[in-house]
């Protein structure tokens, strides 16, 4: 797994696999879920990263 951001754009993408995408569903407005032939999820990409929450995806929370 690697994951990949672009700050301009303030796009992540979660990269699973290194399979070809077959397919692409949209789950929302922002979330996007790409397919391999076999039905194995390959990426998830998320628009409006930091917006919605997702960026950074390790927080820190103050007590």
């Amino acid at each position: 797994m690697r994951t990949t951001y672009d700050e301009t754009d303030d796009i992540l993408v979660v990269h699973l696999s290194d399979k070809p995408i077959s397919k692409e569903v949209s789950q929302d407005w922002n979330t996007h879920i790409s397919y391999a032939e076999d039905g194995t999820v390959v990426e998830v990409v998320i628009l409006e990263a930091s917006k919605q929450g997702a960026w950074p995806l390790l927080r820190s929370h103050a007590a």
